[in-house]
């Protein structure tokens, strides 16, 4: 009897097959069945949502234009994650423009500038600009690592791979592996211990406290809220959740209770104009 996971398998082998052969309705269906989860990926990786839309793009295209190098010999998700993870650590273009950001720079910016938010509570949306804090600043934290010790904890803390199926994606020993999972998180769970209320109440930084000067400095744009929409939880029933988990457990909670954010562009409707400036750049797809 098929499980669901080896159907999902045999459907994505099958449609491979068909684009390689020069379906465009089979390439589509790829497209919009791994967008998700590269941008999510981009997402974790590079914290800027638009940045995060443009290295979806071109991780796609990566995709399509390598697709006939796939051997079937591993899991497709694996794969394209291989590709993906490639491309966020070693794209010049994206480290460019990085910001150069450390945990002893970060802790100092939260511990700057903090204020009652007297005059705000009493808006409508102050729960959700509170939670556009929370998940943004959650995500920024990551920055602090550098690329190859921020990948292994997203793989492996965040998105919960097995870690033989992450030392793959890198192309690593799962030994390596282990010790750069156990590094980044050993880094994270101190500094999100150190800094954040909602995991110590000795942190001096909240998000309460934090929320005036992030609308000042437009950190957070309540006429442009982009990670709050679809949240699991508002930010009071996060902060009540975790005052009853156990230590150890709230910096990985912390993290984990990020929406698995969809992709800004269902790609799959933009195919043509993918390929069209792919294409005008002296390249050819699928070859």
């Amino acid at each position: 009897m098929k499980t669901e996971h080896s159907t999902q398998s045999t459907d994505i082998d099958t449609l491979i097959h068909q684009a390689l052969a020069g379906s465009k309705p089979a390439l589509e269906a790829i497209i919009k069945a791994i967008q998700d989860d590269v941008f999510y990926l981009a997402l974790r990786m590079l914290a800027n949502p638009e940045n995060a839309r443009e290295a979806t793009q071109d991780i796609l295209i990566k995709v399509m234009t390598k697709l006939s190098s796939f051997r079937f010999e591993s899991q497709f998700k694996t794969w394209v994650y291989a590709l993906a993870s490639n491309h966020l650590i070693s794209e010049k273009k994206l480290r460019d423009r990085e910001l150069t950001l450390t945990f002893e720079d970060y802790s100092a910016d939260l511990e700057s500038d903090l204020q009652s938010p007297a005059s705000l509570r009493e808006r409508p949306d102050y729960q959700t600009l509170l939670n556009e804090l929370r998940i943004s600043c959650t995500i920024a934290m990551l920055l602090c690592l550098k690329p190859t010790l921020r990948i292994a904890y997203i793989l492996g803390e965040i998105l919960q791979l097995d870690h033989s199926e992450a030392s793959e994606i890198l192309t690593i020993t799962k030994v390596n592996f282990r010790k750069q999972l156990s590094r980044a998180r050993e880094m994270v769970t101190t500094f999100t211990k150190r800094n954040c209320s909602l995991v110590s109440q000795q942190a001096q930084c909240s998000c309460e406290k934090k929320l005036t000067g992030a609308i000042n400095r437009q950190r957070v744009r309540p006429d442009n809220i982009f990670f709050d929409t679809g949240s699991k939880n508002s930010y009071q029933q996060l902060k009540n959740a975790l005052s009853d988990t156990q230590q150890a457990l709230k910096t990985v909670n912390l993290q984990s209770d990020i929406t698995h954010y969809k992709s800004i562009d269902d790609f799959s409707l933009i195919l043509d104009d993918i390929v069209e400036e792919y294409s005008g750049k002296n390249h050819s797809l699928l070859q």
